[in-house]
């Protein structure tokens, strides 16, 4: 049977911080859970997680809007039932995705920004356009962010920073960026993921690259184009959102060599093959 209650390890200023920011009452909490696995279950389209612990981060997600928890809840499962080239064959062992996990498309940092936020390192040019497919690397990103977010509660709290590194980018890499593949990207992190992406930071942006960031901006909402910021190629511009503390010595930080990062999340994605495999029956009936 289904524990209806929510149980948390996170700590009490963490707590505090949801209860003042995204409107959470630890006393109504668990009533909020349950009206939402009643709608649930009103939803026989949506294969869905409907534990506490996932029902709460997609109400957190929403600042505990009932109505905008439904839709963000809809969107992440549709997005997952309608995009099989990102949410299946998620087998971390597959030869390209051990690949792409070796180049390090996409690595969580291990220690989080003064703000309690998780910081992703984006390497957006890390792999060869000619070998690797894009949708494989859209593919071990969302993998390695799924995984981040259902080990760490504390993410569903304080949000995602994104910092995207454009070393190398290359006019065969943004050639495969289709602006069908950038609305679906954009749609994903705006609105189907739970965690609330709280900036969006470029580094390594030659000038011709705006080309590209202005097709992304061009399906953000108001609220997500004032949080993307286009660093160029100053680092000390990068530190002031996102200080060298939490960084690798290859970004102008102190917390340890790039390829030790690399390495950690190779192995974590590997190690979840189990759970990614159980992981992949969620999503919505594609619709005919």
């Amino acid at each position: 049977m289904e524990n209806n209650q929510y149980e948390t390890n996170l700590d009490e200023d963490t707590l505090k911080y949801a209860a003042e920011v995204l409107n959470e009452n630890s006393s109504n909490r668990d009533n909020d859970v349950l009206q939402i696995r009643e709608w649930l279950s009103s939803q026989p389209h949506l294969h869905a997680k409907t534990d506490a612990v996932t029902i709460v981060r997609f109400l957190r997600g929403c600042k505990f809007d009932h109505e905008k928890t439904k839709k963000k809840i809809t969107a992440f499962y549709e997005l997952r039932g309608n995009a099989p080239e990102w949410f299946v064959d998620r087998d971390p062992t597959l030869p390209p995705l051990q690949e792409l996990l070796s180049l390090g498309v996409f690595l969580p940092l291990l220690k989080k920004d003064p703000s309690g936020r998780l910081v992703v390192l984006i390497r957006v040019a890390a792999h060869d356009p000619s070998r690797h497919l894009q949708n494989d690397v859209f593919k071990v990103g969302k993998m390695t962010l799924d995984l981040a977010i259902e080990q760490d509660e504390s993410v569903s709290v304080y949000g995602v920073t994104a910092v995207f590194d454009l070393t190398g980018i290359s006019l065969g890499h943004a050639r495969i960026l289709t602006p069908g593949m950038i609305k679906k990207a954009v749609h994903a992190w705006q609105d189907c993921y739970p965690v609330r992406t709280k900036s969006l930071d470029f580094i390594n942006t030659p000038s011709y690259v705006n080309v590209v960031l202005n097709i992304f901006r061009a399906f953000m909402r108001d609220k997500m184009k004032n949080r993307v910021h286009v660093h160029g190629f100053n680092l000390q511009s990068l530190h002031e959102l996102v200080p060298p503390s939490i960084l690798p010595e290859e970004y102008g930080g102190t917390d340890g060599k790039l390829q030790d990062l690399i390495d950690h999340w190779k192995a974590k994605v590997t190690e979840g093959k189990e759970w990614f495999a159980e992981d992949e029956k969620y999503k919505a009936e594609a619709v005919s």
